[in-house]
């Protein structure tokens, strides 16, 4: 299975962002998927997850401006980042867990860089 993520770039203060990424491969299961980020000489650290009955789950800094969603018939997990501050810039990186025959798998998108600068 690999997660592929998509819609990162440069806006400005105050700006909007949305985040995807999709889950592709055969024989599995999508479950439970979400974003996490890494600044430049920080930790990852996560954003916002979402179970497969869509129970989500905020990190303080940024409830109330983002929003995790999915759809599920696209294995696809989204993040709708508004009010972006300078210090929601990092590499975001999507993270899912999955089924397949032999049980519980995890794993890792590429990252997709989001920088909010003027």
């Amino acid at each position: 299975v690999q997660l592929q993520a998509s819609g990162g770039g440069l806006v400005q203060p105050g700006g909007s962002l949305r985040l995807s990424c999709a889950a592709s491969g055969s024989g599995f299961r999508i479950n439970d998927m979400g974003w996490y980020r890494q600044a430049p000489g920080k930790q990852r650290e996560r954003v916002a997850v979402i179970s497969i009955t869509g129970t989500t789950n905020y990190a303080d800094s940024v409830k109330g401006r983002f929003t995790i969603s999915r759809d599920n018939a696209k294995n696809t997990v989204y993040l709708q980042m508004n009010s972006l501050k300078p210090e929601d810039t990092a590499v975001y990186y999507c993270n899912a867990n999955w089924f397949l025959a032999s049980g519980l798998h995890g794993g890792w998108g590429q990252g997709t860089q989001v920088t909010v600068s003027s």
